[in-house]
């Protein structure tokens, strides 16, 4: 899922998300749109699907990560977190309540619950803690959506934490199950761990969810990285890399990843990737992509982000399609072969 933090995919268009992209869900933030322009500004301006002209799916995040990422200063109680606007250093507070009735005045269609999102790394004691606050919070939160929801046709996921300990994250997922939600999370990840223990725990956790209903786990992964996360029973992962990583001028191809600035590609009259089919790799050299960045033009945001983004998705579609024809290992064992020869 594209990451469109506060409210629009950095470098790219709905229309190039639509058109180009065929994007089918993207992300929005909670805590950004909360402080800017604000989640009553975007009800009065008929939601958030209106506000930024995306008709197809919105999920947002409740803001819990940004909250204990960007915020030295916060204060953590069992009514929730006050913590200070990282734009002006007002106070602001967020209880497990109010997140969701935030999201609901955005018009989401998957809301998240607040959850405590700890860094890496954390004491099984400290982890402990927080895995109990986490699932208060949740259960509080699933009882206003019950409240408030009334037939929005939105959808709220509770959000398994407990750390690295196999032993939390067992009981956090049994405990948030006997809320029946429509879809459940693996929060927590991505914080600083290695790589291999994310896959450990996302290997642990979503077998422990209903195979029946969409299993998320949050910021993840590089493109090697989704086929494993797929093949451990997970449907749909997030992560601001290709976006980021392609305003920065690194690419994803599937002839290995390409730092654009280097000088190799001053008069490289080749495409970005021959064998993608993407705007950007159909029309542009990788020498006038290099030009473009290296003189700090817009537009290479844009094409890069275009390409980087088709390229996760594409990966994405493969992964589908190999599903439903049955061959999804072969296929998986065949795209691992090829990461490794690319590097």
């Amino acid at each position: 899922m594209p990451v469109g933090t506060q409210g629009t995919v950095k470098g790219v268009s709905p229309r190039d998300l639509l058109q180009d992209l065929d994007a089918k869900i993207i992300l929005a933030n909670t805590y950004h749109l909360f402080l800017r322009p604000g989640h009553e500004r975007i009800e009065r301006m008929g939601g958030l699907h209106t506000f930024m002209a995306w008709p197809r799916a919105i999920l947002t995040d409740s803001g819990g990560f940004q909250v204990f990422s960007l915020n030295a200063i916060r204060k953590v109680t069992e009514e929730g977190v006050l913590f200070h606007s990282h734009l002006n250093g007002d106070a602001h507070f967020f209880s497990p309540e109010g997140t969701v009735d935030i999201q609901l005045a955005l018009g989401s269609d998957i809301l998240m619950v607040l959850d405590e999102c700890l860094s890496y790394p954390a004491t099984h004691e400290d982890a402990l803690q927080s895995m109990r606050r986490t699932i208060r919070w949740a259960k509080a939160g699933y009882t206003q959506y019950l409240r408030r929801e009334k037939s929005q046709h939105s959808a709220l996921f509770p959000i398994v934490q407990g750390s690295m300990f196999p032993d939390l994250r067992t009981a956090c997922a049994e405990a948030l199950l006997e809320l029946d939600a429509p879809g459940y999370a693996v929060g927590g990840l991505s914080v600083g761990e290695p790589r291999d223990l994310s896959q450990e725990i996302a290997a642990l956790t979503a077998p422990l969810l209903p195979q029946d209903r969409p299993r998320y786990v949050m910021g993840v992964g590089m493109p090697e990285e989704l086929p494993r996360y797929v093949g451990h029973g997970v449907d749909m992962m997030d992560c601001v890399l290709p976006s980021r990583n392609a305003r920065n001028g690194t690419l994803f191809t599937s002839e290995g990843r390409i730092s654009i600035k280097q000088a190799r590609y001053i008069e490289d009259e080749g495409a970005l990737d021959p064998a993608c089919s993407c705007y950007t790799c159909r029309t542009f050299t990788r020498a006038y992509l290099r030009h473009l960045f290296q003189a700090k033009e817009i537009l290479f945001s844009t094409l890069a982000t275009l390409h980087n983004l088709h390229y996760f998705l594409d990966i994405m579609r493969q992964i589908r399609q190999a599903i439903l024809l049955g061959n999804f290992p072969a296929w998986h064992k065949s795209f691992e072969a090829e990461q490794v020869a690319a590097e």
